[in-house]
């Protein structure tokens, strides 16, 4: 295998590769992944046959002497095409560490693609990894529901949405990004002392570069936003990117509102709604409310791992 760096003017032939693999979504299109190129180092690789032929990317950056594939990325693991099988994922994992050697770098910090985005499997790289000697560094929980025999929600949902609707909730797409980030922005404040991973700016050029594949869903009362999801569409998965309610959301539980709408009206046609994580601190600790108010819709788990490889 032949493993070079990838540098802009191959920016075309990337996001072809990510279209037509078996494992890409619109997160690792150069389009997205560079919206904040000046926040990470980017030493992404392109891998190709001793033919010639590009057969897999690593989107990743350089911290020191480790590689993260990506740190600023949800995911970020080998992108493969169709033809290449368990054989040659070796072959590409081992050229992955050959380069590192050459480069100056002696660990990898290797985030897979979860298994409900892939088109078709695409798990050869966790084998590749266990046979390198590679560690398990970090387990997430994924809260998602299957399109297919669903768990019927827990009571506690039902009379939330039923709650809500008493109340006059409607759900509605929106692009009133402004006012959904002022309640998010005040939940993360207030609750955590942290902000968004992105800014209001940030999101609003993400989802002006992928109108189809960001969308955002708002419970309204009145002409009043009470709460909201951000919305990330992949062909297979409708993953929420973020949640947040108002007081008064919470109040006439809104949220619930919403959730049942993106299940019941909106992604009927995805295979899998991913809820996102409920972990801190790495994967070692999980947030029991935020899981379970998940789960009450529904979902169960799904595992995203994280490995570490020194080289």
């Amino acid at each position: 295998m032949i493993v070079h760096r990838y540098s802009p003017d191959m920016a075309a032939l990337w996001n072809e590769f990510v279209a037509c693999s078996r494992n890409g979504t619109f997160l690792l299109d150069r389009r997205y992944m560079d919206y904040h190129c000046d926040r990470f180092a980017d030493h992404s690789l392109m891998i190709h046959d001793d033919a010639g032929r590009l057969v897999a990317l690593l989107p990743s950056n350089e911290v020191g002497s480790t590689l993260n594939s990506h740190a600023g990325l949800t995911y970020g693991g080998l992108i493969l095409d169709a033809k290449s099988g368990s054989v040659a994922v070796l072959n590409m994992l081992g050229g992955v560490r050959d380069y590192m050697r050459d480069n100056g770098f002696s660990r990898l910090l290797y985030k897979t693609i979860p298994s409900i985005y892939h088109r078709q499997p695409a798990e050869e790289d966790r084998y590749a990894l266990f046979r390198m000697g590679a560690r398990l560094s970090r387990r997430d929980v994924l809260s998602v529901v299957p399109r297919e025999d669903r768990i019927r929600y827990q009571d506690r949902r039902s009379r939330g949405i039923k709650s809500a609707l008493k109340a006059g909730v409607r759900v509605a797409e929106s692009l009133a990004y402004p006012a959904f980030w002022k309640i998010l922005e005040d939940n993360l404040a207030a609750r955590y002392g942290v902000a968004p991973v992105h800014s209001l700016n940030e999101m609003q050029l993400l989802q002006a570069q992928f109108p189809d594949s960001i969308r955002l869903f708002l419970a309204f009362a009145d002409q009043s936003p009470l709460a909201g999801a951000v919305v990330y569409e992949s062909s297979r998965v409708a993953h929420v990117q973020y949640i947040s309610t108002s007081d008064a959301g919470r109040s006439v539980h809104a949220l619930d509102a919403v959730f049942d709408h993106l299940l019941k009206h909106v992604y009927t046609d995805k295979s899998y709604f991913d809820f996102g994580i409920s972990n801190e601190d790495g994967g070692r600790i999980l947030n029991n409310g935020l899981v379970e108010q998940k789960e009450g819709f529904g979902a169960r788990t799904v595992v995203h791992d994280h490995y570490e490889l020194e080289c």
